[in-house]
C-alpha cells in the first residue's frame, strides 16, 4: 500500500501536464504511446506471438509528426492505411512470421496508439479542450466509485470469468459516480467558463455516463489480453501499479468517446 501511495503523488506531475497542455501533452502522449505499445507487445511474446515492434514505434512517431505540421484528415487516413498495410507485409516472411503476428501488431497500432492519441486530439480543441479532465475523472471515478460500491453491497458478478472481483452492483455505482463527479465538474468549474453553452453540466453528466461504460469495457479488455497473456501486470514500470497500461487502460476508451461526443454536440 505504502508503494501505491508514493507512486501514485510521482505521478502528479501528469496533472500539470495536461493542465497546460500543448507540447508537454504532446510528448507525454507519444511517450505512453511508444512505451504502452511495448508493454502490450512483450505481453504477447508469452504466447509466443511476436508483433513487430519497429513497425509499431515508426506508425507510432508518424501519427504525431502528422499532427506537429498540422495534417489533414486525409492524412491520417493515409496514416491508418499505410501502419496495416505494413503490419501485413511483415507477414511475407512466412518462413519465420505467424498470422497472429501481423493481427497483434495491427492491434497494438489501433487500442494503444490510435486510442491514447485521442488525448492529444481533445487538447487541439480549443475552449473545449477544458473537458480533456473528464478523461481522468470518468476513469478513475468510475474505478474509484465501482470498487468501494462493489465492496459495500456487490454481489451478482459482473464477468466472473473475466474479473471474478467485479460486481454488477459495483458497476453501477461506478457509472452513478461517475456522473455526479462529472456533473460536479460541469456545474461548479465549467458554467461560467470559456464554453459557450447553457447545456454544458448535462453534456458533462451525458459524457459520465458514456465514458463511464465504455471505461468499464476498457478495464475489462485489459483484462481479457492480460488472462490470455498469461500475465498479471502489463509491465513494472510505475511501482505498486504495474505498467503504463495497468494505469491508463481504462482512459483508452475514454478519450476516444469524450472526443466524438465533443465534436458531435459540444
Amino acid at each position: 500500500m505504502k508503494t501505491r501511495i508514493i507512486s501514485g503523488i510521482a505521478m502528479l506531475p501528469l496533472l500539470a501536464i495536461i493542465y497546460f497542455g500543448g507540447y508537454p501533452l504532446l510528448a507525454a502522449g507519444l511517450f505512453v504511446g511508444l512505451v504502452g505499445l511495448r508493454e502490450f507487445y512483450k505481453g504477447f511474446e508469452n504466447m509466443d506471438v511476436k508483433p513487430s515492434y519497429i513497425i509499431g514505434a515508426i506508425s507510432t512517431l508518424s501519427l504525431y509528426a502528422i499532427n506537429i505540421v498540422k495534417g489533414s484528415d486525409t492524412m491520417y487516413m493515409c496514416w491508418l492505411f499505410l501502419s496495416v498495410i505494413a503490419s501485413l507485409l511483415y507477414l511475407f516472411d512466412t518462413k519465420n512470421r505467424k498470422l497472429e503476428d501481423g493481427m497483434a501488431t495491427i492491434v497494438g497500432i489501433v487500442y494503444i496508439v490510435y486510442f491514447s492519441f485521442h488525448i492529444v486530439l481533445i487538447d487541439q480543441l480549443g475552449d473545449a479542450r477544458v473537458l480533456i479532465w473528464l478523461a481522468l475523472i470518468t476513469a478513475f471515478g468510475t474505478d474509484i466509485f465501482a470498487y468501494f460500491t462493489g465492496m459495500a453491497i456487490g454481489k451478482r458478478k459482473l464477468c466472473p470469468t473475466i474479473s471474478p472481483k467485479k460486481s454488477v452492483e459495483g458497476s453501477i455505482g461506478g457509472i452513478l459516480g461517475s456522473v455526479i463527479l462529472s456533473g460536479g465538474f460541469g456545474y461548479f468549474l465549467l458554467q461560467s467558463g470559456a464554453i459557450n453553452d447553457d447545456k454544458i453540466v448535462l453534456h458533462c453528466m451525458m459524457i459520465g455516463v458514456f465514458a463511464s461504460i465504455i471505461s468499464q469495457f476498457g478495464d475489462l479488455t485489459a483484462s481479457v489480453f492480460k488472462r490470455r497473456m498469461g500475465i498479471k501486470d502489463y509491465g513494472n514500470l510505475i511501482p505498486g501499479h504495474g505498467g503504463i497500461l495497468d494505469r491508463f487502460d481504462s482512459v483508452l476508451f475514454t478519450a476516444p468517446i469524450i472526443y466524438y461526443y465533443i465534436k458531435l454536440f459540444v
